[in-house]
């Protein structure tokens, strides 16, 4: 009898799988990837930490909030367990913040070394990567706007859960 009580606790809600946060959080955790996975593998330096600290901190806490929503476990969540959907929205709305402030600091390095795209350069060229983690981080950004709008509306309409 243990054993049964023990599963139904762990077990996933489906609804959440199913719905329009489940499915941006997914794509969060996916661009967030590629974006820190971008930064890493290559030398950086400057205001590319920043970039890389937002990336991998949002990374994360999107990480735990989907787990702490697929399993229903909010209430284990000290104080903000208790107003998940602004939690959520409060949550969306920094990373949109950040993810902005990210992406304009990838715009900029990108821009300042295109130089290096030029024939006859011998040296590495980070263009590419720059470029490509520009995009992810904009696509961060568009994601974690999309969330913060979907609360948003959501909290506006007198909603108290996510789905």
């Amino acid at each position: 009898m243990a054993t049964q009580a023990t599963r139904s606790s762990l077990s996933a809600n489906k609804s959440f799988l199913k719905s329009s946060p489940g499915l941006l959080r997914v794509l969060q955790l996916l661009s967030g990837a590629a974006l820190w996975i971008t930064i890493a593998s290559t030398s950086y330096s400057g205001g590319i930490h920043f970039v890389l600290f937002v990336a991998v901190f949002f990374w994360l806490l999107t990480l735990l909030l989907y787990f702490t929503t697929l399993l229903d476990r909010q209430e284990l969540v000290p104080v903000l367990g208790q107003h998940w959907l602004l939690t959520n929205l409060i949550y969306d709305a920094l990373a949109t913040v950040l993810h902005i402030a990210a992406t304009i600091v990838m715009s900029s390095y990108t821009e300042q070394s295109t130089f290096c795209t030029m024939g006859g350069y011998k040296h590495r060229c980070p263009y590419n990567i720059y470029l490509t983690a520009s995009v992810f981080a904009g696509l961060c950004s568009l994601l974690y706007l999309l969330t913060t709008a979907y609360f948003c509306f959501k909290k506006c309409r007198g909603g108290l859960s996510l789905i």
